[in-house]
């Protein structure tokens, strides 16, 4: 099954889905308010995130496990998980925000 991703006026989407019209329905079911500005079959069928695109690439730290650990702290609150980043690495805001949102999205 095809790998399609796409990208709505607030979400970046990646679902597998046998052609763009059930890639559209399954954006119409999840989010039903949203417009598709873009709709990409994938050519594999795998996803790869960049690191390096989301500013995570400090070799003193290792984001994924101290963002994990500030989701875990807060019980999932992104608001708080970011204070909590912010204090243990001395982060601003912007990297801070990065980390807990791609932790959030990979199921931390």
């Amino acid at each position: 099954m095809p790998l399609f991703e796409v990208e709505t006026n607030s979400h970046i989407i990646i679902t597998w889905a046998e052609d763009e019209q059930a890639a559209r329905a399954v954006v119409a079911d999840a989010y039903p308010y949203d417009e598709i500005a873009r709709l990409t079959k994938r050519p594999r069928d795998t996803w790869v995130i960049s690191k390096g695109a989301l500013g995570l690439t400090s070799p003193s730290l290792d984001p994924c496990l101290v963002a994990r650990e500030c989701l875990s702290r807060s019980s999932g609150d992104k608001v708080n998980a970011i204070r909590l980043y912010r204090m243990e690495t001395g982060s601003d805001l912007e990297h801070a925000r990065k980390a807990i949102e791609s932790n959030m999205v990979m199921g931390w």
